[in-house]
Protein backbone atom coordinates (compact mmCIF):
# COMPACT_ATOMS: atom_id res chain seq x y z
CA UNK A 1 0.00 0.00 0.00
CA UNK A 2 2.67 2.19 0.98
CA UNK A 3 4.88 1.92 -2.43
CA UNK A 4 1.47 2.46 -4.59
CA UNK A 5 0.39 5.79 -2.49
CA UNK A 6 4.23 6.95 -3.22
CA UNK A 7 3.62 6.48 -6.97
CA UNK A 8 0.17 8.34 -6.50
CA UNK A 9 1.94 11.19 -4.97
CA UNK A 10 4.84 10.73 -7.64
CA UNK A 11 1.85 10.86 -10.51
CA UNK A 12 0.21 13.32 -8.61
CA UNK A 13 4.04 15.68 -8.61
CA UNK A 14 4.27 14.92 -12.45
CA UNK A 15 0.55 16.69 -13.45
CA UNK A 16 1.45 19.63 -11.49
CA UNK A 17 5.14 20.19 -12.92
CA UNK A 18 3.41 20.25 -16.02
CA UNK A 19 1.05 22.75 -14.69
CA UNK A 20 3.03 24.93 -13.11
CA UNK A 21 6.60 24.10 -13.29
CA UNK A 22 8.54 23.42 -10.02
CA UNK A 23 8.89 26.23 -8.48
CA UNK A 24 5.47 27.31 -8.78
CA UNK A 25 3.98 23.67 -7.96
CA UNK A 26 3.47 23.50 -3.77
CA UNK A 27 2.57 20.62 -1.50
CA UNK A 28 -1.23 21.95 -1.33
CA UNK A 29 -1.38 21.40 -5.46
CA UNK A 30 0.37 18.18 -5.04
CA UNK A 31 -2.74 17.44 -2.15
CA UNK A 32 -5.39 18.99 -4.61
CA UNK A 33 -4.57 16.44 -7.47
CA UNK A 34 -4.43 13.61 -5.46
CA UNK A 35 -7.29 14.04 -3.45
CA UNK A 36 -6.26 14.45 0.19
CA UNK A 37 -4.93 16.36 2.78
CA UNK A 38 -1.77 17.83 2.48
CA UNK A 39 -0.85 16.28 5.71
CA UNK A 40 -1.73 12.99 3.74
CA UNK A 41 1.44 13.91 1.17
CA UNK A 42 3.58 14.34 3.97
CA UNK A 43 3.50 10.64 4.66
CA UNK A 44 5.18 9.68 1.80
CA UNK A 45 7.72 12.60 1.05
CA UNK A 46 9.53 15.33 3.38
CA UNK A 47 8.33 18.32 0.74
CA UNK A 48 7.66 19.34 -2.80
CA UNK A 49 11.57 18.93 -3.45
CA UNK A 50 12.02 15.66 -2.27
CA UNK A 51 8.75 14.58 -4.48
CA UNK A 52 10.08 16.02 -7.22
CA UNK A 53 13.39 14.46 -6.40
CA UNK A 54 11.95 11.12 -6.01
CA UNK A 55 10.07 11.61 -9.78
CA UNK A 56 13.11 12.27 -11.55
CA UNK A 57 15.01 9.31 -9.65
CA UNK A 58 12.23 7.05 -11.01
CA UNK A 59 11.86 8.36 -14.43
CA UNK A 60 15.65 7.96 -14.99
CA UNK A 61 15.92 4.46 -12.85
CA UNK A 62 13.03 3.42 -15.54
CA UNK A 63 14.83 4.62 -18.72
CA UNK A 64 18.02 3.09 -17.36
CA UNK A 65 16.48 -0.57 -16.70
CA UNK A 66 15.63 -0.11 -20.77
CA UNK A 67 19.15 0.64 -21.33
CA UNK A 68 20.07 -2.44 -19.31
CA UNK A 69 17.62 -4.53 -21.10
CA UNK A 70 18.70 -3.61 -24.06
CA UNK A 71 22.40 -4.11 -23.00
CA UNK A 72 22.12 -7.32 -22.14
CA UNK A 73 19.76 -8.89 -24.60
CA UNK A 74 22.37 -12.11 -25.47
CA UNK A 75 20.11 -12.47 -29.37
CA UNK A 76 20.46 -9.00 -30.18
CA UNK A 77 24.07 -8.26 -32.15
CA UNK A 78 26.16 -5.32 -30.45
CA UNK A 79 24.87 -2.31 -32.62
CA UNK A 80 21.31 -3.23 -32.25
CA UNK A 81 22.47 -3.24 -28.28
CA UNK A 82 24.30 0.09 -28.56
CA UNK A 83 21.25 1.78 -30.26
CA UNK A 84 18.95 -0.07 -27.70
CA UNK A 85 21.01 1.94 -24.53
CA UNK A 86 21.07 5.16 -26.99
CA UNK A 87 17.20 5.32 -27.37
CA UNK A 88 16.57 4.93 -23.78
CA UNK A 89 18.61 7.99 -22.86
CA UNK A 90 17.04 9.56 -26.08
CA UNK A 91 13.52 8.53 -25.30
CA UNK A 92 13.61 9.93 -21.70
CA UNK A 93 14.75 13.25 -22.98
CA UNK A 94 11.58 12.96 -26.01
CA UNK A 95 9.17 11.72 -23.23
CA UNK A 96 10.24 14.80 -20.86
CA UNK A 97 9.82 17.43 -23.77
CA UNK A 98 6.56 17.02 -24.80
CA UNK A 99 3.55 17.45 -22.47
CA UNK A 100 4.87 20.88 -21.42
CA UNK A 101 7.66 23.08 -21.40
CA UNK A 102 8.14 22.38 -17.85
CA UNK A 103 8.72 18.80 -17.33
CA UNK A 104 12.28 18.79 -19.29
CA UNK A 105 13.20 20.89 -15.54
CA UNK A 106 13.53 17.00 -14.45
CA UNK A 107 16.77 17.15 -17.18
CA UNK A 108 18.39 19.84 -15.90
CA UNK A 109 21.85 18.24 -15.39
CA UNK A 110 23.06 22.06 -13.00
CA UNK A 111 19.69 22.06 -11.12
CA UNK A 112 20.17 21.26 -7.43
CA UNK A 113 17.15 18.93 -7.02
CA UNK A 114 18.05 16.85 -9.93
CA UNK A 115 21.75 17.41 -11.07
CA UNK A 116 23.41 14.06 -9.41
CA UNK A 117 20.25 11.96 -10.75
CA UNK A 118 21.16 13.17 -14.60
CA UNK A 119 24.82 12.76 -13.90
CA UNK A 120 23.86 9.81 -12.19
CA UNK A 121 21.66 8.40 -15.25
CA UNK A 122 24.40 9.42 -17.70
CA UNK A 123 27.70 7.93 -15.95
CA UNK A 124 25.45 4.81 -15.98
CA UNK A 125 24.80 4.63 -19.01
CA UNK A 126 28.56 5.69 -20.16
CA UNK A 127 29.53 2.05 -18.68
CA UNK A 128 27.18 -0.18 -20.15
CA UNK A 129 28.77 1.88 -23.82
CA UNK A 130 32.35 0.95 -22.56
CA UNK A 131 31.20 -2.37 -21.92
CA UNK A 132 29.59 -2.78 -25.33
CA UNK A 133 31.99 -1.29 -27.22
CA UNK A 134 34.82 -3.30 -24.81
CA UNK A 135 32.84 -6.64 -26.42
CA UNK A 136 32.65 -6.03 -29.86
CA UNK A 137 35.49 -4.05 -30.49
CA UNK A 138 35.51 -0.61 -32.23
CA UNK A 139 37.18 0.99 -35.45
CA UNK A 140 41.07 1.07 -35.06
CA UNK A 141 42.22 4.46 -33.07
CA UNK A 142 39.20 4.45 -31.12
CA UNK A 143 38.79 3.09 -27.58
CA UNK A 144 35.98 2.08 -26.25
CA UNK A 145 35.34 4.82 -23.59
CA UNK A 146 35.81 7.60 -26.71
CA UNK A 147 33.13 5.39 -28.47
CA UNK A 148 30.52 5.82 -25.39
CA UNK A 149 31.69 9.22 -24.96
CA UNK A 150 30.78 10.07 -28.59
CA UNK A 151 27.47 8.14 -28.60
CA UNK A 152 26.50 10.07 -25.62
CA UNK A 153 27.25 13.46 -27.08
CA UNK A 154 25.38 12.19 -30.57
CA UNK A 155 22.43 11.74 -28.10
CA UNK A 156 22.93 14.70 -26.23
CA UNK A 157 22.94 17.02 -30.10
CA UNK A 158 19.47 14.98 -31.00
CA UNK A 159 17.92 16.12 -28.08
CA UNK A 160 18.73 19.92 -28.79
CA UNK A 161 16.91 19.75 -32.63
CA UNK A 162 13.47 20.13 -32.91
CA UNK A 163 13.47 16.50 -35.50
CA UNK A 164 15.90 15.24 -33.17
CA UNK A 165 13.21 12.08 -32.89
CA UNK A 166 13.25 11.78 -36.77
CA UNK A 167 16.97 11.94 -37.14
CA UNK A 168 17.87 9.28 -34.34
CA UNK A 169 17.64 6.17 -36.85
CA UNK A 170 19.81 7.77 -39.53
CA UNK A 171 22.44 9.30 -37.14
CA UNK A 172 22.87 6.11 -34.92
CA UNK A 173 23.15 3.92 -37.87
CA UNK A 174 25.83 6.15 -38.96
CA UNK A 175 27.59 6.62 -36.30
CA UNK A 176 27.46 2.90 -35.03
CA UNK A 177 29.10 2.21 -38.62
CA UNK A 178 31.76 4.47 -38.05
CA UNK A 179 32.82 3.39 -34.62
CA UNK A 180 32.27 0.15 -34.66
CA UNK A 181 34.42 0.19 -38.30
CA UNK A 182 31.65 -2.07 -39.94
CA UNK A 183 28.16 -1.52 -41.14
CA UNK A 184 26.09 -1.25 -37.78
CA UNK A 185 22.95 -4.21 -38.70
CA UNK A 186 20.29 -3.07 -37.04
CA UNK A 187 16.56 -2.92 -37.71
Amino acid sequence: MGTDRLDEVLDAAYDCLTRYGVRRTTMDDIAATMGVSRSAVYQYVRGKDDAFRRLAARLHTRALERARRAADDPDAPCAERVRGVLAAKHDLVVELSGPSPHTAELLDTKARLFGGICASFTADLRRLLIRLFGEAGTAPGVEPAEAADICIALVIGLESVEDGRALFGPAADALLTGLLGAPAAVG
